[in-house]
Formats: structure tokens, C-alpha cells, sequence
């Protein structure tokens, strides 16, 4: 009988320790799980709920604006339909130009000011991050579609 209950013992606290490991690993995805965020959606109050998330669109052209001490930027990330100011202190990426895709990392402001840890821009003129292709494409469908229903 004791032999059951020390094998039962030794079954149920590895049960346990797996149950915990997962619980852990599932714990740090979730901190670590960044959401993909148009202007228009954050202009819709849509998903600026999470603490940091990627904003994704299209540097402005003539709103890349360097402060003085060099090293903070701030520009305009536009999906053409709403538009998204961005703070970033830091070194941007060498391709990152007025008029291409962007994805930056970090946390929307109280002022509605994208405050971004981390910039990431296309690495050629054929690429662009699916995610903003994607929101582009629809901002242009429904576009489009508006236009068609105004004639």
C-alpha cells in the first residue's frame, strides 16, 4: 500500500511541477505579446487598451522633425485616413524615410502622442510588414468604396 501512495505521490507532484512550468512560460508570452495598431484604430479608441503595442503605417511626408539635442525625433505615422504623432529618442534605422513603412514599438501617451522605444523601418521598396499592407489596403477599400457611394 505505501509503495501506491509514494508512486501517486511521485505522479501527482510531477503533474504539479509541468502544470507550473507551463503556467510560467504562458506568464512571460503574454508579457511579452506585442499588438499590431493602425492610426485609425487608435483614432477609434481601438485596441490602446495594452500597455505596449506596434504602431504601423506610413511616415508622413515633411513631419520628421529633430529636436536639438540630436538624438529625439518626432514624425507623424499616417495609415491615410488617420494620422498619429511619434516621439523616438534614439537612432533610427538608416532606411527610414518620409513617405515609407514603419512599425514602431512602444506606449500611447496621455497627450495621444506615441511615445516609441524602438523604430523599424522597410528594408526595400518592395516590402512592407504585412500588417501594414493589410491596414493600408482596407483603409483604401473602404475609400474607395466611400467614393463610390458619393456619385
Amino acid at each position: 500500500m505505501k509503495a501506491r501512495h509514494r508512486r501517486f505521490g511521485l505522479i501527482a507532484l510531477g503533474v504539479a511541477s509541468a502544470a507550473l512550468a507551463c503556467a510560467f512560460v504562458l506568464n512571460a508570452f503574454r508579457a511579452n505579446v506585442m499588438f499590431f495598431v493602425s492610426p485609425s484604430q487608435i483614432a477609434a479608441h481601438e485596441e490602446t487598451q495594452t500597455r505596449r503595442f506596434r504602431l504601423g503605417g506610413l511616415v508622413e511626408r515633411g513631419s520628421l522633425v529633430r529636436d536639438a539635442d540630436g538624438r529625439t525625433v518626432r514624425f507623424i505615422v499616417t495609415d491615410e485616413r488617420a494620422s498619429i504623432p511619434v516621439t523616438y529618442e534614439g537612432a533610427l534605422p538608416d532606411l527610414f524615410r518620409e513617405g515609407s513603412g514603419v512599425v514602431a514599438h512602444g506606449t500611447l501617451g496621455a497627450d495621444g502622442r506615441f511615445h516609441a522605444d524602438e523604430v523599424l523601418a522597410k528594408h526595400d521598396e518592395k516590402y512592407t510588414p504585412p500588417q501594414v499592407e493589410r491596414a493600408l489596403r482596407d483603409v483604401r477599400a473602404s475609400a474607395n468604396t466611400d467614393a463610390g457611394t458619393r456619385r
